[in-house]
């Protein structure tokens, strides 16, 4: 969603807003701008591109300090107009989130003679802080944001300048992520790290309710009643070369690449094959807990939802855990049924989904220990959850996801051994066999990315096709829904995912012989019936592609193509699988000649709702 950025220091603004909006563009946005201090507040903004964004700078724009702003439209259209900064007399603000109030406080900042220019929500919080700002005060702009904070309903992170203070920036934060940067003389604002890591690793995480200021060598951070806050910095780990494309076409390909590090180094020091254990220190549940355990209850949205579905089996396999998998969105308006010996696991990437953090908030409330999932070291569902277990997949810049839904399945095979070996229900040998091959993995994954040519040309064949449909029967039916995700992301082709023994409950009638159906058809218990349903659809003149084992030699005889991977325990292929449609997707995509990392009308983090 939206990118805030600011800066203060002893170097030009300009430059570095627009390098730190550039870092921010895979959130997804439809206009950009930036205020700085110029003698007085200058405010340039656009819709469209930061390219754009740099036509409309004046050649001579300086000054040390600055904020900036990427929005995706949630209120108002993407228009100039309606683009960020919003400023108000001598204020000028940036935001991320959504006031829901905002229609009250407009009526209300109207009759007190303010004049709107935006069909914003954002637009009300610069007349309400120029409203509630005592220009003589010594610290006017801090006090006016936290009389203005007071009065707002809803999600935000907020940067401010005002002219009567141009030696800081004002912030504060409340559901909306914010981090700040620690530079040498300087420091920084920003919706996510990637944004300053060019200029710095050390950081520092702001949490909910809070609000301060930043000077060029200092930092003050405030809670809701106005205490002076105290906290660590911390140091990031993976650096801006991480975050760039290293000479892949599209930052999707190369984080599909990446995929056989991302999960090493996720179970890194995690397995023991000769003892048949995965240690998981960072998971807060004793063992007595675990086995009194009646349920778990998966939480997430998107493709972290799919690999919830995929734990769904898992837990249920090796844990003898009964498991539901919830829609983060509707969970938080339902009414769940939770109790105190039920487990509940947020699944989130960044850490920042608005909608799984309310839903883990939910069942807190109900007592259940929480587990979070996240590839964000200090996000806010790690402040929200009683564990957290890190899947190591570093930056993602691209916004479908690829190395981190496979990160995601590999936390989901560590907690659902480590739970199984505790509850009594997987003996050593099993895990052993399971941790075995997880090991083998990455190799595997490298050689399914070594057929990249052979998909390719399986993609393009079908590029033109306007319906695809995935099929998959047991673990398989998770990643037939994540690959159908995949390609009507980034190709923007309809695709369904099915459970295979479904098609006979409606979607054979839309087979037909222009529709490309992908069957995942790996060995395991189930192989004997989803060749039972390839010869359903092929019976409906249906393409098929399979997905298959290597030493598979009789799929040839039932399907038009086939896409392979190496044999795996029948537990461990879907990773295998997952990798092959995410490169069937790219492909499909590069043929189209869509905007890959960047697809229309999508953002990689989902932090309003």
């Amino acid at each position: 969603m939206c990118g805030i950025v600011g800066y203060i220091g002893d170097g030009q603004a300009v430059p570095v807003l627009l390098d730190s909006l550039r870092m921010l563009e895979y959130r997804g946005y439809d206009s950009a701008g930036v205020t700085v201090f110029n003698e007085k507040l200058e405010t340039f903004k656009i819709a469209g591109r930061i390219k754009d964004l740099e036509g409309v700078l004046p050649e001579n724009v300086s000054g040390k300090v600055g904020i900036g702003h990427t929005r995706w439209a949630t209120h108002g259209k993407p228009e100039t107009r309606n683009a960020h900064p919003h400023n108000s007399s001598d204020i000028s603000v940036v935001h991320n989130g959504i006031i829901e109030n905002y229609l009250e406080l407009k009526e209300r900042l109207i009759e007190q003679g303010y004049e709107f220019k935006s069909d914003t929500d954002t637009e009300v919080i610069a007349h309400l802080l120029h409203f509630n700002m005592s220009f003589d005060s010594e610290m006017c702009l801090l006090d006016g944001l936290a009389k203005t904070i007071k009065e707002l309903n809803g999600s935000y992170a907020i940067a401010a300048l005002c002219n009567n203070e141009p030696g800081l920036i004002a912030f504060a934060r409340k559901d909306s992520p914010l981090v700040i940067g620690i530079g040498n003389g300087s420091n920084y604002a920003a919706s996510d790290v990637t944004a300053f890591l060019k200029y710095t690793k050390e950081v520092i995480f702001i949490n909910d309710n809070e609000i301060g200021l930043l000077r060029p060598d200092s930092i003050e951070i405030y809670d809701r009643e106005g205490n002076s806050v105290s906290r660590d910095t911390e140091t990031i780990e993976w650096d801006l070369e991480a975050a760039e494309k290293a000479g892949y076409e599209h930052f999707m390909l190369k984080e599909i690449h990446e995929q056989p590090t991302s999960i090493q180094n996720t179970f890194a020091g995690k397995l023991s094959e000769l003892e048949g254990t995965v240690t998981l220190d960072e998971i807060y549940l004793k063992p007595e807990e675990a086995k009194r355990l009646r349920r778990a209850t998966i939480i997430a949205c998107g493709t972290s939802w799919n690999a919830g579905l995929f734990g769904k089996y898992l837990f249920e396999k090796l844990a003898g855990l009964h498991t539901d998998v919830e829609t983060a969105s509707e969970f938080r308006y339902s009414n769940p049924v939770l109790c105190g010996e039920e487990l509940t696991i947020a699944i989130t990437q960044s850490g920042e989904t608005a909608d799984t953090l309310a839903a883990v908030r939910s069942s807190s409330s109900y007592g259940c220990r929480s587990i979070a999932i996240t590839n964000v070291v200090g996000s806010t569902i790690t402040r929200e959850s009683d564990s957290v277990l890190y899947t190591r997949a570093g930056p993602e810049i691209g916004v479908a996801a690829t190395k981190t839904f496979t990160a995601q399945l590999m936390a989901l095979y560590m907690l659902a051994i480590n739970l199984g070996r505790t509850r009594g229900v997987i003996s050593a040998n099993e895990a052993k066999d399971l941790i075995v091959g997880i090991k083998k993995l990455p190799g595997q994954i490298q050689k399914v990315l070594s057929r990249k040519n052979a998909i390719n040309e399986c993609a393009v064949q079908f590029a033109d096709k306007r319906d695809y449909f995935f099929i998959g029967r047991y673990l398989n039916f998770p990643v037939a829904l994540e690959g159908a995700l995949k390609l009507k992301e980034i190709s923007y082709i309809h695709a369904e995912g099915y459970a295979a023994g479904e098609l006979k409950h409606g979607p054979l009638a839309l087979i037909t012989d222009e529709t490309p159906v992908v069957a995942i058809a790996t060995k395991g218990h189930t192989y004997e019936k989803i060749l039972s349903n390839i010869k359903e659809v092929k019976a409906r003149n249906a393409t098929v592609i399979a997905v298959a084992d290597d030493d598979d030699t009789e799929i040839e005889k039932y399907v038009d193509e086939v896409i392979r991977v190496p044999p795996a325990h029948e537990l461990l292929s879907p990773v295998l699988s997952s990798v092959a449609l995410q490169l069937l997707s790219y492909y499909t995509a590069l043929a189209k000649d869509c905007s890959i990392d960047k697809p229309r009308n999508l953002a990689k983090s989902v932090t309003v709702e």
